[in-house]
């Protein structure tokens, strides 16, 4: 399949958005391939092997809301950011619960935050870069000033854990980050799509309701198609992969990551490879795999690194951003 044609980005209007701070959340609860061995026939080995995971967090009282609540707190201590100040809240996920009220809402609450709009938004695996997108924008038009960007996923209540398939895949948590209005845009131009063809490959669906995929479908279109997609992504934002000073895809498979940064042409040092520990958190794994890099020291302040998504729908978003320009602290 052909790549769609993108337009070249327009000119700096001198406003736009940057990350002011980073923050995430998992639960304690750590589930091993050893301990999962004995709830499916499965082994440590086979789940290595295929996808790259050693364990998982799985939440047990937790809710999306809870989770996301915990990661956005985080976020806003780490860019020093009250929840009054907020006026935007975006939470992509594809496993609350509740219709209405929306989990942004629910999470501008527990904060304290005063009235900022509040929505969800679901694109599944790629939900996080789509909302990103979205929230800038919302900054670059002057509808919004400091925004609460959160990615937050509870796979676990929708997963079938006799179906080994899937269940290796699973983990729960949440990731958020803090944007500020900007002389200097800090968020690249968004490139997004879907793949058409592919909408039925990763679902979560009537009457089952359990996460499902053609594992195979997805991990030929990662290998084939992605890395064109990903390099798109760096000539809009006007920057080379070799020029990156980190890449954070959505934290799939081990077997498409580590590939797709070859590719690239992107050294395997500075790919985010959280899913060995993290496993596959939809909407909420480039957030968290991207706070832990820049919490832990091992992205530099005000460099560029590329996010990419992709996923369920079957759809896909991307930008280069500048990590916050102000140093680390310890987090979560």
């Amino acid at each position: 399949m052909t790549a769609p044609t993108v337009p070249a980005p327009e000119p700096s209007t001198g406003r736009g958005s940057r990350i002011a701070g980073v923050g995430s959340y998992q639960p304690a609860r750590i589930l091993d391939n050893e301990e999962l061995s004995q709830i499916v026939d499965t082994t440590d080995e086979w789940i290595r092997s295929r996808v790259g995971i050693q364990e998982r967090r799985i939440a047990d009282t937790e809710s999306v809301a809870d989770m996301a609540t915990q990661a956005g707190r985080d976020a806003l201590q780490h860019a020093g950011i009250e929840a009054a100040d907020l006026d935007l809240v975006v939470v992509a996920t594809v496993t609350a619960l509740d219709r209405s009220p929306s989990t942004a809402g629910r999470v501008s609450a527990a904060l304290g935050a005063r009235n900022p709009a509040v929505f969800d938004l679901n694109a599944a695996c790629s939900g996080f870069t789509h909302a990103l997108a979205v929230a800038d924008q919302a900054i670059r038009s002057g509808a919004a000033n400091t925004a609460l960007v959160i990615g937050a996923e509870k796979l676990s209540d929708f997963t079938d854990w006799a179906d080994r398939t899937t269940c290796v895949l699973v983990g729960d948590g949440a990731g958020a980050l803090v944007l500020t209005a900007s002389p200097t845009p800090g968020i690249g131009p968004v490139h997004w799509g879907s793949v058409p063809e592919l909408s039925h490959a990763v679902r979560i669906e009537e009457p089952k309701l359990r996460f499902q995929q053609e594992g195979m479908s997805v991990f030929r279109w990662a290998i084939s198609e992605a890395a064109t997609l990903a390099r798109k992504t760096c000539e809009i934002a006007g920057i080379r992969p070799d020029e990156l000073a980190g890449f954070v895809p959505h934290q799939a498979n081990l077997r498409i990551i580590e590939p797709l940064a070859d590719q690239l042409g992107i050294s395997r040092e500075i790919t985010a490879r959280d899913v060995v520990t993290s496993g596959n958190t939809s909407s909420a794994s480039i957030p968290i795999a991207f706070a832990r890099l820049v919490r832990s020291g091992q992205l530099p302040p005000d460099s560029p690194v590329l996010l990419f998504g992709f996923g369920g729908g079957f759809s896909y978003a991307g930008q280069v951003v500048r990590t916050p320009a102000t140093g680390t602290v310890s987090g979560t």
